[in-house]
């Protein structure tokens, strides 16, 4: 391990205890036995050089090098960041995809660990790293031995953190074109450490961005009769969008307007004008979805008719709901039994957050599921938080987990 940061490789001084030892397959368990500590320092190294989406250069080369040593032949997305890679098995079959998402956030890391980022306004403040490093592992243990159906196809995915997301990226390049089922992990820092959480149906939900831009001849506060009252006019949109849509949308689809942003005027005696608002918009709904942008832009119409100011709405489209297929998540309920035992499996609410994994599964079934990462003790260190840490010991559930979810959808 050369190119891995010579600091993690003598920082994992112990083994991190496998959770799943001696539940087999033997290879799986000799594999992990003598390669645990190459998961741990590989997610370490990338955790301490985070990059962020679409600029994630550095990381595909260490995945494309650690690849090729493990027998592969990775290949990088045409935008230059990313990769796919497949594992061929020993006989035609299905081919099945597992993906991890390989981009950082823009924060400031405040963990204070010995291997905290060196990128200053980056971090692997969303369990990115471990996503990759689990993956990493499924593919160089998997690799090891193909006694198994048809094909995995690994793919390494950017810019997850950003919207449309890279998912998109993938699909154009073609490279889930042939695959049969896809499925995924994320860490969760609800869920403790040795427990992964599934669902049928909806676990995440889509996510817009809304950004409201209003205008005004601007004036006097003494006279606001004699212009168009700005403040006043967000204030409207602020609390009465929220409200009319929570009359207008089905309150079953899990609808959620909130804004996160406001920005108008510097006086207190003056009318501005010009202010922005910003903010998100999430549905658990596909149908939903399809039909909020519309909707929106006529409710603002309608608050803004009568206060006399301009405006210009810009309805970014996020991601979709990622809506887990029944087929799949019962295979993916299956790996995890095998993996670690019926006491592995763990129920999980829906987010509201959104998740690009959605774009595949508009193209293939699959399952998406939450990998539990609290260490059983202490206050939950939650995701997008500058503190965010996770207990290493789930990386190898994550990549128990990923090898024997594989191993269910090929054998079928």
């Amino acid at each position: 391990m050369a190119d891995v940061d010579s600091r993690f490789e003598s920082s994992v001084d112990s083994v991190v205890p496998d959770l799943g030892a001696g539940r087999g397959p033997g290879w799986l368990d000799a594999w992990l036995g003598a390669h645990a500590h190459r998961v741990v320092a590989w997610r370490r190294h990338l955790h301490a050089h985070p990059e962020l989406s679409r600029a994630e250069h550095r990381t595909t080369a260490f995945l494309a090098d650690q690849l090729t040593r493990a027998g592969l032949a990775p290949r990088v997305l045409s935008i230059g960041t990313g990769l796919t890679c497949d594992i061929e098995g020993s006989s035609p079959g299905p081919t099945v995809a597992l993906r991890a998402d390989i981009d950082a956030l823009p924060l400031t890391e405040a963990t204070g660990l010995p291997y905290s980022s060196t990128v200053d306004g980056a971090a692997h403040s969303c369990g990115h790293d471990a996503h990759t490093a689990v993956a990493l592992g499924a593919a160089t243990a998997l690799a090891g031995h193909r006694d198994f159906p048809g094909r995995v196809r690994m793919i390494f995915q950017p810019a997850e953190e950003v919207m449309p997301g890279g998912a998109l990226d993938v699909l154009a390049d073609g490279r889930l074109d042939d695959v049969d089922r896809i499925f995924g992990l994320h860490c969760d820092p609800r869920l403790p450490a040795g427990s992964v959480g599934t669902r049928v149906g909806p676990i995440t939900s889509a996510s817009d961005l809304l950004e409201l831009r209003l205008t005004s001849p601007g004036g006097h506060t003494s006279r606001p009769h004699l212009t168009a009252d700005l403040v006043h006019a967000l204030g409207t949109v602020i609390t009465g969008l929220p409200t009319l849509l929570s009359r207008r949308v089905d309150p079953r689809t899990g609808t959620v307007l909130t804004w996160g942003a406001v920005h108008a005027g510097e006086a207190p005696n003056a009318i501005p004008q010009d202010g922005v608002l910003t903010g998100t918009l999430r549905t658990a709904d596909r149908d939903t979805w399809a039909k909020l942008e519309p909707l929106v832009h006529e409710l603002v119409q309608g608050l803004l008719a009568s206060l006399g100011v301009g405006f210009d709405l810009q309805h970014r489209r996020g991601v979709p709901p990622v809506v887990n297929e029944p087929e799949s998540t019962e295979l993916m309920r299956a790996g995890i039994t095998a993996a670690l035992g019926e006491q592995a499996q763990a129920d999980t609410p829906q987010s509201s957050g959104g998740e690009d994994f959605g774009w595949y599964l508009e193209h293939v079934p699959g399952s998406f599921a939450r990998l539990g990462v609290h260490p059983g003790s202490g206050r939950i260190k939650d995701l997008h938080q500058p503190t965010f840490t996770l207990d290493e010991r789930a990386l190898l559930v994550g990549v128990r987990t990923m090898v024997h979810t594989a191993l269910q959808a090929l054998h079928g």
